[in-house]
């Protein structure tokens, strides 16, 4: 079999080819005899009833420096495609949500990985509290006083932007801690989204477990500890990973949310788990599936091209 597969996403040329998953995705595509077409978000139009991207044809190769090739720049029908990826990073912004809202009007006859009308309504920091059992607690909220009353409660919590990405602007206030006033003033003055507070777990000292689910079923974890002094464990700041074993508790929390993954068409998801708790689930452009394949030997892209190609067959 072969599929005409579209990666929307962001620009390729800085990518980490040792660390990024949509990398990994497309090599083992390519490998499988898949045609590959790439193109960024700004690209994608809707142009009287037709949706285009302008993009590229795409090689791909695992030579640092020089690990793609793009053909003549073209502007495709995308409904000519059999797979699209929906694989640009968050902030998930209005920018965004109107590509999955455009992306929308193609699925299911192009299969859309992640289906983008659930992607749009499953954003990792809203879809967990659907199991508020299974997490630590959070709060939503713009309100200061609101605020100031979880942390009253929970004294030592996390604050962060509901839709942000990667660990930037997360912060911890301890009991002790002054700033919540500071913060608050500060994320006010750069947007009007509100901002989700969690209780801290100083089990994200040991680390910050991501597990790969592949149509709502578990196929691995790695483990991603902060760095010295850093309360954060992304890797994008700095977070080690490490090989680690999924336990009792994070296939439970996986037996428990898999067939709502499945359902919605959440083909490749990663959650957070921080000791007992889930903490997000990430559905808009999860990471991790290098670092498992080198420390687990599990090919996750693999699998994922078998769930795709059996639901293209």
């Amino acid at each position: 079999m072969s599929l005409r597969v579209a990666f929307q996403m962001d620009p390729i040329g800085p990518i980490n080819i040792d660390a990024d998953s949509t990398f990994r995705i497309a090599l083992e595509a390519q490998a499988r005899g898949h045609r590959l077409f790439y193109y960024t978000p700004d690209k994608l139009t809707f142009d009287e009833g037709k949706i285009t991207a302008s993009g590229h044809t795409l090689t791909v190769r695992r030579e640092k420096g020089n690990h793609y090739t793009l053909e003549k720049q073209e502007v495709l029908d995308l409904s000519s495609m059999d797979v699209i990826w929906l694989r640009q990073d968050p902030p998930f912004d209005m920018s965004y949500i109107t590509s999955t809202h455009i992306l929308d009007m193609l699925h299911p006859k192009t299969l859309v990985v992640n289906d983008p009308f659930w992607v749009r309504n499953y954003p990792e920091k809203l879809l967990v509290l659907t199991f508020p059992d299974l997490t630590p607690p959070t709060m939503i909220a713009r309100d200061l006083d609101m605020l100031k009353a979880f942390k009253a409660k929970h004294l030592d919590i996390i604050l962060k932007p509901l839709y942000g990405n990667g660990g930037a602007g997360v912060f911890r206030l301890g009991p002790d801690d002054r700033n919540l006033n500071s913060l608050h003033e500060l994320f006010s003055g750069i947007n009007r989204e509100p901002l989700i507070a969690q209780k801290f777990l100083p089990a994200v000292s040991k680390g910050d477990k991501r597990v790969i689910l592949i149509n709502g079923e578990p196929v691995g974890a790695i483990n991603r500890v902060p760095a010295p002094g850093e309360t954060r464990s992304n890797m994008h700041v700095g977070g080690r990973p490490e090989q680690v074993d999924m336990t009792a508790r994070d296939l439970e929390i996986c037996a428990r949310i898999g067939p709502l993954l499945r359902e919605k068409g959440q083909v490749f998801v990663g959650i957070d788990v921080i000791g007992d708790w889930l903490t997000e689930i990430n559905v808009t452009s999860p990471t991790g599936i290098q670092e498992l394949e080198r420390f687990s030997k599990i090919n996750a892209a693999e699998k994922m091209w078998e769930a795709i190609e059996a639901k293209r067959t």
